[in-house]
């Protein structure tokens, strides 16, 4: 059993998206940049490096935590086992890294966070959950989630609007450009 094991530091770089498959188990993913940060002994600053690229996959109860707790542009460490896929394309030889998680957490040096048992996380324990958000107060929800929408249990959704409305996520503080968040900056 040689397994490559990494564990990354970095911020998400895209919404969670969240599927179950054919036998009904969750799995969750998220592209995640890293970018190395190295002292510059010629001008005496810190200056980024090159941004690394991975997509992060999550089976089980941690992609069903993980849709509920993790947005775009979060600081975060995830630690799992490295897959570098390979394929051809248009006779082209393309490529993937990928994480299978078995652990993400915020990154605690960049901010806080509150923990809640899983457990516990039942509507009635939600913020403003399903039965508390008014009808007509529902944020609208990019095609994409909505579509998810009936795969995701319903609670998750109350929790990631109530989040979403609650969270103006600020881009500056990602550590990658805006064009790189919308997919214009490549990496994979």
């Amino acid at each position: 059993m040689n397994e490559t094991l990494v564990t990354m530091v970095g911020n998400v770089a895209s919404a969670v998206s969240y599927a179950q498959t054919s036998a009904g188990v969750p799995v969750a993913n998220f592209r995640m940049a890293t970018t190395e940060r190295r002292y510059d002994r010629g001008s005496g600053d810190w200056v980024d490096g090159d941004t690394s690229w991975v997509t992060v996959v999550a089976w089980r109860w941690l992609a069903t935590n993980l849709v509920a707790s993790v947005a775009k542009g979060d600081p975060v460490v995830v630690s799992g086992r490295l897959r570098v896929r390979e394929w051809e394309q248009e006779e082209q030889r393309r490529s993937a890294v990928e994480i299978d998680a078995r652990v993400v957490g915020h990154d605690l040096s960049r901010g806080t966070s509150a923990f809640r048992r899983a457990g516990q996380a039942r509507p009635e324990l939600v913020p403003g959950g399903a039965a508390g958000i008014p009808p007509g107060a529902r944020p609208e929800l990019p095609p994409a989630v909505a579509t998810v929408e009936q795969a995701v249990p319903g609670w998750i959704v109350a929790a990631v609007e109530a989040r979403r409305v609650a969270d103006v996520s600020d881009v500056s503080d990602v550590g990658v450009s805006s064009g790189e968040l919308a997919g214009d900056g490549g990496g994979g």
